[in-house]
């Protein structure tokens, strides 16, 4: 058996993990990252990357459907149609840029990449078993877990066949006539709008009473205008039951107890996403749990000396952004540097239409915390840059103490909002006060033109509206 030594072993190449051991490469720290697929882990191979890259260009198809019978901006289209074989190798060529970067930028650090399954054995070493070759041992002095997580099954409706998980959503080589998605949360819906501007009937069946449910009403509702519009089929406050006997259909439980189906050539189930903690020789550390997840403190310690988790393996929210921060901790922590995981808030984003962001507490939110705020919003409809893009729905709206007018959130929906997420996120680390906001000169004609008149409006003198 093989064996060597390394300072820090992550396991995981996801964008925790290979942010952790580029960090700590840059630091000097001896750095081996085990990954047993693809570099990237599920953000840059079938998930935030490729499903961006296929949001976009089901929005581009679909504006040249529309534009066959002529549009106000003048322009007109004939016979548009999609070569979806083309769409997949120009989204998988994104991919591959995506990946072979990160691997590039792992060479640049000296961080050994290995590929193959891990398995721990304490929490000093991992074996890593390859196909064909003798089982490798490694020795660590620090060990971190960057495993992420996988899309939660159904039991009564395992994956394969028809029943497909966004991970085969992604890479299409129809579109079905007709798609049911279970699940109206972000990864349903932002899917769900693809499939539909590809050309697919949509159905959408969804548990809680709204679409989005864990978002405010007031920023899905435009969400839900938009999916009525695309004519999106909407069943929420209904139950999946199962496939029919025929298999080509999806039996419902309605919200007054009626059962009916919904037909579908596919189905997609984007009902949420599991830790992945099993499998590679976790229980082996008996680390202490937080329910599914592993527990980890505010420096992302486990309850075992030297053991380290980040990312969706330690609980919500499961984000990349999030994961790639508590990496660079990490790394920096080891390298004897005082760091401690304490944002001010973690941007969400769904990539639906229109788009939706919150960063920081809603009025909701901040009202249930005990906390007297005031909170403004400014309409898209009044923003001039909105309108050159043909979107007037939407807004964007800031939540502040009454007292000393200290900003505790944002939230925004409406076209390509998605970019004002760093904007938001900055002014809550940084403590800014509405005044600040207000007093800071925005670019015209722009979309963040709203942010500043929305700080304007809490203070009670916005200029355009």
């Amino acid at each position: 058996m093989n064996a060597n030594t390394t300072t820090l072993l992550v396991i995981g190449g996801g964008p925790g993990g290979y942010v952790a051991a580029i960090r700590a490469g840059q630091l000097g720290i001896p750095t081996t990252l085990i990954e047993s697929s693809s570099l990237g882990g599920t953000c840059l191979n079938v998930g935030c990357i490729p499903s961006k890259a296929l949001i976009h260009a089901a929005d581009e198809y679909e504006k040249t459907t529309r534009y066959e019978d002529g549009s106000a901006l003048g322009i007109a289209v004939q016979n548009s149609s999609i070569d979806l074989a083309q769409t997949t190798r120009w989204k998988d060529g994104i991919v591959a840029r995506m990946t072979g970067g990160v691997a590039g930028l792992l060479k640049k650090s000296g961080v050994t990449v290995i590929q193959g399954h891990a398995n721990i054995i304490d929490g000093k070493t991992v074996e890593v078993v390859r196909e064909g070759e003798a089982p490798q041992r490694i020795g660590c002095q620090q060990l971190l877990i960057a495993t992420g997580s996988y899309a939660t099954e159904l039991p009564f409706m395992p994956f394969g066949g028809k029943v497909i998980s966004a991970t085969e959503a992604l890479s299409p080589s129809s579109v079905p006539k007709r798609l049911v998605v279970v699940g109206a949360g972000y990864i349903g819906l932002e899917l769900g709008i693809a499939y539909r501007k590809l050309g697919a009937h949509v159905s959408v069946v969804e548990a809680q009473d709204n679409v989005l449910p864990a978002y405010d009403t007031d920023l899905t509702k435009a969400v839900a205008n938009s999916l009525r519009g695309l004519d999106v089929e909407l069943h929420l406050g209904c139950s999946v039951l199962g496939m029919n006997d025929g298999g080509d259909a999806v039996r419902v439980r309605g919200a007054s107890g009626d059962e009916f189906e919904l037909p579908a050539e596919q189905v997609l189930v984007a009902v949420g996403r599991r830790p992945r903690t099993a499998g590679f020789g976790l229980e082996a550390l008996m680390i202490d749990m937080a329910g599914q997840f592993i527990k980890v403190d505010d420096q992302c310690r486990t309850s075992m000396r030297g053991v380290w988790a980040i990312g969706d393996v330690t609980g919500e929210p499961m984000l990349a952004h999030r994961a790639m921060a508590q990496g660079e901790m990490v790394a920096e922590i080891i390298a004897g540097k005082k760091r401690h995981f304490m944002p001010a808030a973690i941007p969400a984003v769904c990539f639906t239409d229109p788009e939706l962001v919150v960063v920081g507490m809603t009025p909701q939110e901040a009202k249930q915390a005990g906390m007297d705020c005031i909170d403004a919003l400014f309409p898209f409809s009044a923003n001039g840059r909105s309108l050159t893009l043909e979107s007037k729905d939407g807004f964007v709206r800031v939540v502040a103490r009454r007292d000393n007018h200290l900003i505790v959130g944002w939230q925004a929906v409406g076209k390509s909002v998605s970019e004002l997420s760093a904007a938001f996120s900055q002014s809550l680390e940084m403590g800014a006060t509405l005044e600040d906001i207000g007093g800071t000169i925005h670019a015209h004609p722009t979309l963040g033109e709203a942010i500043q008149e929305a700080a304007l409006r809490a203070l009670g003198h916005a200029l355009h509206i």
